[in-house]
Formats: structure tokens, C-alpha cells, sequence
């Protein structure tokens, strides 16, 4: 993480809405299908709520079903870092900024061709950018 971005909580609470707070710094996941970004269909890219570093582009973007954005692919494979995650009774992969920490969502090995991998992401964790 950039030492810019170490913040206190109580200044991402000031910055961020109490969503946007309780899923990049809390970890938490929004409700599937309540997310902003869920059907978002318009070119462009995401970027990290808290950081704004480029994150996603919707050309990777796909429908996963699940209730969240799912992206196949990283915008930049440095944009992003992944750790373990043992939060629930199974161990999944945390997805995070690589530049602020933020908690983006989770990995999984059930995403479309070309790499088979689906960035389940929280809208929350988004900023979105449109192509002009």
C-alpha cells in the first residue's frame, strides 16, 4: 500500500458514504444485485472509490449472474493485489487496490475465456469513468 493513502478511519468515514466505508475499509460486501454498477453496460473504466486508480474496463466486464460487477481480467495486472481470505468456513481470495488497500471483492476460477477468472467486485469499491 502507498503510505499517501494510510488514512485514519474516521478520515474515509469523512470521504467516503457509510456504504462505500463498511466495503473498502470494513471489508464488508454489498447485497447482491444492489449495486450500482451490477448492469452497467456504457464503455469505460472503474476506478478505486477511495484512490481513483484504474482498476477495470468495461471491455472486460460480463454478466456473471452473481449479483455483482464481474470483470475477466485487471485493467493493469499492478492495479490490483490479492490475499487470502478466511473470513467465512471456506477460503476464498481477497481482491484489493494495490495502491490504497481498499477491499474490492473476491477472485474465483469460474470466469469466461480468455482467463477464466471472475473479479467479483462490490460497486461500492467503484468509481465509474465513461468514455468520452
Amino acid at each position: 500500500m502507498n503510505d499517501d493513502y494510510r488514512k485514519s478511519d474516521e478520515y474515509w468515514k469523512a470521504v467516503l458514504s457509510d456504504e462505500e466505508f463498511r466495503v473498502t475499509r470494513k471489508k464488508a460486501t454489498e447485497r447482491p444485485f444492489s449495486g450500482r454498477y451490477v448492469g452497467t453496460k456504457t464503455e469505460g473504466v472503474y476506478l478505486c472509490v477511495c484512490c481513483a486508480q484504474e482498476l477495470f474496463s468495461s471491455k472486460a466486464k460480463y454478466d456473471s449472474g452473481s449479483g455483482w460487477p464481474s470483470f475477466y481480467e485487471a485493467a493493469d495486472a499492478d492495479s490490483i493485489k490479492t490475499a487470502e481470505d478466511k473470513s467465512l468456513p471456506m477460503v476464498r481470495t481477497e481482491v484489493l487496490c494495490s495502491r490504497c488497500g481498499s477491499h474490492l471483492g473476491h477472485l474465483f476460477d469460474d470466469g469466461p475465456a480468455p482467463t477464466g477468472k471472475r473479479f467479483c467486485i462490490n460497486s461500492a469499491s467503484l468509481r465509474f469513468e465513461e468514455k468520452k
